[in-house]
């Protein structure tokens, strides 16, 4: 049964998008710290290790990491979870309980399924759902002393969850494996453990595991997971809207009945979105226009929450797309200028290199130049290596538009 189209209540043009965009993420005005742009951006992506610090750098004038690592491991107002799409995240822990209780409780069910599925596959495990559960247990019953630990030394300490299996026996993907990582990749996901003080450096990615009640000095309270899954719609909108269907169900992982739910439930507000004939949602105290910004630019990471923030990105990446997005959708670091990406870069070598893709006008190219100066300054000949950059430094280039993973 076809679904009948809405009848929108206004139209908001591309130049209106790109206000909401820049005053809402702190890109035309800086925030005041750390909170202020993880609430601005709902979560900060968290898939590279220096992605949150420089996502934070560009948005809060002073930003030093030691201020995002008090956050983390001092006050613990933060925390990285794997929660959307399965992706790594820095949340508020006022926002936890509504992340673990929706798109969390739906990764964990999907990890459980796929290990059981694997070790069931090995054939080393006997019951494979008992096993994984009594392992499980272990782990948390170590980690019950509340000392942070890392994935190798658990394996030490837990000998049955220390071994190996084997993913895709008898084929020619088979592949030996540890165990342990996946099993806190499920009790992560659910909530149980999160992690604590990474030993890697603001740079490089080695965390550590403690239980959350221990990290966060109680147990998450218990949230509905439909009402988890509104509360996360009503934050994206409030961030990010006007986005269409596609656009929420793509960013939470989720499914199109339970975004339409959540939508109805919102009395979001159908709108029209100039130069397509998709339908785009505002929540329904949030149809006023916003006030254009003064003009900008921006050196976002990888990943940043802004490139990554819709499926359907036309209206800000142009004809660029293949430049700087790989073929699943994953954004390496991006230059903006007024609400377009414009070009890429890239500091993998301790010098910001920079490729712009179009010419831009002699204000944009002179305060694109003075931002490098500044992430060269406030690098110090460090390096940022993304897990996906942009094809334009190495990247994998594709022949179509992206297809947003």
């Amino acid at each position: 049964m076809v679904r009948e189209r809405p009848e929108v209540a206004l139209v908001v043009d591309t130049e209106q998008r790109r206000a909401r965009l820049a005053r809402r993420h702190g890109l035309a005005e800086p925030l005041a710290d750390v909170q202020a742009a993880v609430r601005a951006l709902v979560v900060l992506h968290g898939t590279d290790a220096s992605g949150p610090y420089v996502a934070s750098w560009a948005r809060v004038p002073g930003f030093a990491t030691s201020d995002l690592d008090d956050e983390l491991y001092g006050r613990r107002s933060l925390v990285r979870q794997l929660a959307m799409r399965r992706t790594l995240w820095v949340t508020g822990t006022d926002l936890l309980p509504a992340v673990v209780a929706s798109p969390g409780a739906r990764v964990a069910g999907t990890e459980r399924r796929r290990l059981v599925k694997e070790l069931r596959l090995d054939g080393g495990f006997g019951d494979a759902e008992a096993w994984l559960d009594r392992a499980a247990a272990q782990v948390v019953a170590v980690l019950a002393d509340g000392r942070c630990r890392t994935a190798a030394e658990l394996r030490t300490e837990v000998p049955e969850a220390g071994g190996t299996f084997t993913a895709a026996p008898a084929s020619t993907w088979a592949t030996v494996i540890p165990v342990m990582p996946r099993i806190l990749t499920y009790l992560g996901a659910r909530g149980v453990l999160v992690r604590g003080e990474n030993r890697g450096g603001w740079t490089a990615s080695r965390p550590t595991w403690t239980l959350t009640e221990s990290w966060l000095g109680g147990p998450l309270p218990p949230v509905d997971e439909a009402a988890a899954h509104t509360e996360l719609v009503a934050r994206w909108l409030r961030a990010f809207g006007p986005g269409t269907e596609r656009d929420v169900q793509w960013w939470l992982g989720s499914t199109l009945t339970a975004v339409r739910r959540s939508l109805a439930e919102l009395a979001a507000v159908p709108v029209g979105l100039e130069g397509t004939e998709s339908i785009g949602w505002l929540l329904p105290d949030d149809l006023a226009p916003v006030e254009p910004p003064g003009r900008w630019v921006a050196l976002l990471p990888g990943l940043d929450p802004t490139t990554m923030g819709w499926a359907e990105r036309d209206w800000y990446l142009g004809a660029h797309a293949r430049q700087v997005v790989d073929v699943i959708g994953n954004a390496g670091p991006t230059v903006w200028v007024d609400g377009r990406v414009v070009g890429a870069w890239a500091a993998t070598s301790g010098a910001i290199e920079l490729a712009l893709l179009e010419q831009v006008d002699a204000w944009a190219r002179g305060a694109i130049d003075d931002e490098v100066a500044r992430l060269t300054d406030w690098l110090a000949g460090g390096k940022v290596a993304p897990s996906f950059p942009s094809p334009l430094f190495g990247g994998r280039r594709h022949a179509d538009p992206p297809a947003q993973g």
